[in-house]
């Protein structure tokens, strides 16, 4: 198989020294890997700049959408009801959730090229004094959009509901100043901006909150504040672990901290992004979203107007020569998107764009 870096979302393209802290097999008993536990909550609430006792990390098996299904189960009660902001596919998923659950919510739909609009959600949380709880997904990587969770954690806090954050894409990438942002449930993942590789999810939890959700849960392994007595007491998780990638995720940590931080990587992330789109438009690739909404993490863009060639063309053909793109997810029009975090850096924008270059210099011909 030939090797190739990732240019999607998550899981990324990771350090070799990452990938190297998998060979070790730990046992989870082992007094070493709980502190390594322990060690990670604390960077993880370093990084969402809060502190403990107000807030507190919990570490959960699985994906993010794991973590965002823990949260909703053991969060949302039974008499309280959640407002969904959605405007893309991930917003979507947790209408899923909600749904499969049994939750009562009620659905703010926008476009994938809208952000979801403080003043509106003010409205209707006006109109519904019912609604207790209100998510949205921060980074929204159907499109790439960056949604203004800031100005929507304003007018919850005000309406005196719990602020639940999907920051997938975005946390470790995007600096979230958590408690100054209103935000009580913040979740992420072990594969995005910090680099880690697949296999757990992460909940910054107002620790109040999480408390006082001891018994609401209705699932058994997703029950978030049973693995947070768990794991606050030595740092054991309450059913097997993954190991290698917990391993890993401490080891990508660390080379997050000797990059700079959020503050470096985002910028690394920043000038990836903006490097990418200019070298696309040269080449007739237009972005889907307007510069003012377009995130760091992933762009979404346009076929150009000659195009005379399918996404598996021109997939394969950049996949055969080291990297890899993903496929269009909105809706509204064909496309296809372009991914700039992980281990990518301006050289390899600047090969890719290369790459494309010859591809529809040969497709012309």
């Amino acid at each position: 198989m030939k090797s190739y870096k990732l240019l999607t979302p998550g899981p990324l393209t990771t350090t070799d020294s990452v990938k190297e802290k998998m060979l070790f097999d730990h046992c989870t008993w082992d007094e070493d890997y709980k502190q390594i536990t322990q060690q990670i909550r604390r960077k993880l609430l370093k990084l969402a700049h809060v502190q403990e006792p107000e807030y507190t990390a919990v570490l959960m098996q699985g994906s993010g959408t794991f973590g965002v299904e823990s949260v909703f189960t053991s969060v949302v009660g039974k008499d309280d009801r959640l407002l969904i902001a959605a405007n893309g596919a991930y917003g979507l998923r947790m209408e899923s959730i909600a749904q499969h659950a049994g939750l009562s919510y009620l659905l703010y739909a926008k476009k994938d090229c809208e952000q979801p609009d403080a003043s509106e959600i003010a409205e209707i949380l006006a109109e519904n004094p019912d609604i207790t709880h209100v998510s949205m997904v921060h980074s929204e990587t159907t499109s790439g959009i960056l949604n203004d969770i800031r100005s929507v954690g304003e007018v919850v806090k005000r309406a005196g509901c719990t602020f639940i954050v999907d920051a997938m894409s975005s946390f470790g990438g995007v600096d979230i100043p958590t408690k100054e942002w209103g935000i009580d449930f913040m979740i992420s993942s072990a594969n995005k901006c910090i680099q880690g590789v697949p296999g757990f999810s992460f909940v910054i939890a107002k620790r109040r909150l999480l408390e006082e959700s001891a018994g609401k849960a209705r699932s058994l392994s997703l029950d978030l504040y049973d693995q947070w007595k768990t794991m606050e007491k030595d740092g054991k998780w309450r059913f097997t672990s993954p190991t290698h990638v917990v391993l890993a995720f401490s080891q990508a940590l660390k080379e997050m901290e000797q990059e700079g931080g959020i503050e470096a990587r985002g910028k690394r992330y920043a000038q990836n992004n903006r490097l990418l789109i200019r070298k696309m438009k040269e080449l007739g690739f237009r972005p889907y979203l307007e510069e003012a909404v377009q995130g760091p993490i992933i762009t979404t863009f346009y076929y150009p107007d000659d195009c005379d060639f399918s996404f598996d063309e021109m997939y394969h053909y950049i996949k055969d020569r080291g990297y890899v793109l993903y496929p269009g997810k909105t809706v509204e029009a064909e496309t296809f998107r372009v991914g700039n975090i992980g281990e990518i850096y301006s050289e390899d924008i600047e090969k890719v764009a290369g790459i494309m270059k010859e591809f529809l210099e040969e497709r012309r011909r």
